[in-house]
C-alpha cells in the first residue's frame, strides 16, 4: 500500500521521510507532522523545501537515475557509449522523478491545510510562507508539466486531508494548459501583492529563520516570483492559446521594473545553498557517484558542447572539463557518430574529457540553482530580439554570458576538492574576445546564439529546463545513432506517464492514456 500511493502522490507526509537529522541540523526548523501534535506553518513551509530538495541540488537518484539514461543523452550534455535502444526512457527513470514531485507536493498539500486552519489573524501574518510556498511549488510543477504534459495536480496529495479516504484520493488528472493558466493567474496575485507586503518584526523573523533558500528576504522572493512568470510567459509565447496573455503580460513585467523586479545579477540568484557537511538532510556528498562510479563512463563530455565553446574560446571550457588521463592534455569530447567499440575504446583509454571533478563530482558545496541571472536576461534578449530592438538583446544576452561565467567560477570557488587546479580566472579582454567571437550582432541566426547559450549554462546544472528550450526553440541540433531493433526511433519529446499510474489510478490514466507517450508534444511545443 505504501508504494501504492507514493508513486501516484497521495501518500501521507507521514510515509515521506525515512532518514535522520541531526537535532541542530534541518529537524531545528522542521517537525515531521507524524511525530508531533502541533505542526506549524513556518515549520511546514521549510519541510515542503527539504521535500523538493532532491530536485534542486545534485543529487545521485536525480542525475544517476533519473537524467543520464534520458536527457543527458537527448541532450547531449554528456556523452555516452552508444548502446540499443538508447533513447527509451526507462521506467525507473521515470517513476523516480515523479515520485519525488509528488512528496513534494504531499508537504505542499499539508501546508495548505495547516495554513487554511488558521485564524485569520494568524493566516494574513503567515501569508509570506504561503506565497514562497507556492512559487517554489509552481516552479517544480511547471517542470514535471513539461516533462509530463497532463498530471494529478489539483486533486492531488489529499489522502492527509482526506483522513486516509483512499477510495476519494485517487486523484483525476489536470489538462496541462488549466496547470498552467491556474499558476499564471495565481502568481500575478502574489507579484501584485508581495510588492506592497508589510510583516510584521516577528513574522520577519521567523521567515528568516524557515527559509532556507533566500535567506527571509522578501525582495529576492518578489524577484524569483516575476522571473518565474516570464519564463513560463515565454515557454507559452508562441502557443496560440496564451500568446496574446503572454506578450501582455510580458510586457507589464518589463516595463514596470520597480514592481515586477527580476533576477539581474548572481547575487539575486533563487538557489539553495549547502553550508555544513555534517548536514546528513541536505548536502551533495553522493553525487561523486553519480558522475564517478566505476565502469559507467557517466562523467564523459560530450563532442557536440566542447567543440562549441572551443570553437569560441568560452572561457567555462575549463570549469566545465578535464582532459582523459589519456588525452596528452586535451580537451576532447566523445563522438556520438562512432561505433560502440571505439567509443568503448576511447573511453578506456582515457583519450576523452571527463567534467571537472574539482567543479562538479568532488564539489560538496555545489548548490541547486532554480533561477539564475543567466536564465533571466536570455529571457529579456528573446524578447528584445522578437520585437525588433536587436541592442537591447545584445546588452542583456552577453550580460546573461557574463552572468554564467561568474556563476561557474563561483562554484568552483566554493569546492572543497582540488584533484583539479581551479583555472585561471579570464581577464575582461578575454572575454570580450570570446564575446565578439560569438558575434551576436552580426549572427544571421540570433535565437540559435540565445538557445545555445541556454544549453551550455543549464547543463547539468538544469537539464530539465535545458530540454524543455531545445524543445521550444529547436537549437541546437543533435544526431543520434539508432538501430533497426530500437523501439524508440526518435528522440522522445516528453515522457511517458509512471507504470504505476495505469496500474493504481486507472480509471484516471484511461482517460489520458491516448496521449501516454514519449511522442506527443507538450501544448507549447509547436514547431
Amino acid at each position: 500500500m505504501k508504494k501504492k500511493f507514493l508513486f501516484m502522490g497521495l501518500m501521507a507526509c507521514a510515509l515521506i521521510y525515512t532518514s535522520s537529522c541531526k537535532k541542530e541540523d534541518f529537524n531545528e526548523r522542521y517537525r515531521n507532522p507524524s511525530k508531533v501534535t502541533e505542526v506549524t506553518v513556518e515549520r511546514q513551509f521549510t519541510g515542503m523545501i527539504y521535500s523538493y530538495r532532491q530536485l534542486i541540488v545534485p543529487e545521485y537518484r536525480n542525475l544517476f537515475v533519473t537524467l543520464r539514461p534520458t536527457i543527458f543523452r537527448y541532450l547531449h550534455i554528456t556523452g555516452w557509449i552508444n548502446e540499443q535502444n538508447q533513447l527509451l526512457p526507462g521506467a525507473a527513470a521515470i517513476e523516480d522523478r515523479w515520485s519525488r514531485y509528488y512528496e513534494g507536493l504531499a508537504q505542499y498539500r499539508e501546508l495548505e491545510h495547516v495554513y487554511n486552519n488558521s485564524i485569520d489573524v494568524e493566516k494574513e501574518e503567515k501569508k509570506i510562507f504561503m506565497y514562497a510556498a507556492k512559487i517554489l511549488f509552481y516552479d517544480q510543477t511547471q517542470q514535471t508539466v513539461d516533462v509530463h504534459g497532463d498530471i494529478p495536480w489539483s486533486k492531488a496529495g489529499m489522502l492527509s486531508v482526506n483522513q486516509s479516504d483512499y477510495k476519494n484520493s485517487y486523484p483525476a488528472y489536470d489538462k496541462a494548459t488549466d496547470i498552467y493558466t491556474a499558476m499564471l493567474d495565481d502568481l500575478k496575485k502574489i507579484t501584485d501583492d508581495i510588492a506592497s507586503i508589510q510583516l510584521s518584526e516577528s513574522i520577519v523573523e521567523k521567515f528568516k529563520a524557515q527559509d532556507i533558500i533566500n535567506g527571509g528576504s522578501i525582495g529576492a522572493w518578489q524577484k524569483y516570483a516575476n522571473s518565474l512568470r516570464l519564463r513560463i510567459l515565454t515557454r507559452i509565447s508562441a502557443s496560440p492559446q496564451f500568446s496574446a496573455r503572454a506578450a501582455q503580460e510580458i510586457n507589464e513585467i518589463i516595463s514596470n521594473p520597480t514592481k515586477y523586479p527580476v533576477i539581474n545579477t548572481n547575487e539575486e540568484n533563487a538557489q539553495l545553498d549547502i553550508y555544513n557537511l555534517d548536514d546528513n538532510s541536505i548536502n551533495t556528498k553522493n553525487i561523486r557517484d553519480a558522475f564517478e562510479a566505476s565502469g559507467w563512463f557517466a562523467n564523459l563530455a560530450s563532442k557536440k558542447m566542447v567543440d562549441m565553446m572551443e570553437n569560441v574560446s568560452d572561457p567555462r571550457l575549463k570549469y566545465f572539463f578535464e582532459p582523459g588521463t589519456g588525452a596528452a592534455g586535451v580537451i576532447k569530447g566523445l563522438d556520438q557518430s562512432l561505433t560502440t567499440a571505439v567509443q568503448s575504446d576511447q573511453a578506456n583509454k582515457g583519450q576523452i574529457a571527463i567534467y571537472n571533478r574539482s567543479t562538479f563530482s568532488r564539489n560538496q558545496y555545489f548548490p541547486g540553482i532554480l533561477f539564475s541571472a543567466t536564465e533571466a536576461n536570455l529571457l529579456l534578449a528573446e524578447y528584445y530580439l522578437k520585437r525588433g530592438n536587436a541592442t537591447s538583446a545584445k546588452d542583456k544576452f552577453e550580460t546573461a554570458v557574463k552572468e554564467s561565467i561568474k556563476l561557474y567560477q563561483s562554484i568552483r570557488a566554493k569546492s572543497n576538492d582540488n584533484t583539479v587546479a581551479a583555472p585561471k580566472a579570464p581577464t575582461t579582454d578575454e572575454i570580450n574576445a570570446f564575446l565578439t567571437k560569438i558575434n551576436f550582432a552580426g549572427a544571421t541566426n540570433k535565437l540559435e546564439l540565445i538557445a545555445n547559450q541556454k544549453w551550455i549554462h543549464f547543463n547539468v546544472l538544469q537539464t530539465v529546463q535545458a530540454w524543455s528550450e531545445v524543445r521550444r526553440l529547436d537549437f541546437p541540433k543533435f544526431t543520434y545513432v539508432i538501430q533497426n531493433s530500437d523501439i524508440q526511433k526518435t528522440v522522445p519529446v516528453k515522457f511517458p506517464l509512471p507504470p504505476s499510474e495505469s496500474v493504481y489510478n486507472t480509471e484516471n490514466h484511461n482517460a489520458v492514456k491516448d496521449q501516454d507517450n514519449a511522442n506527443t508534444k507538450l501544448f507549447w511545443d509547436i514547431n
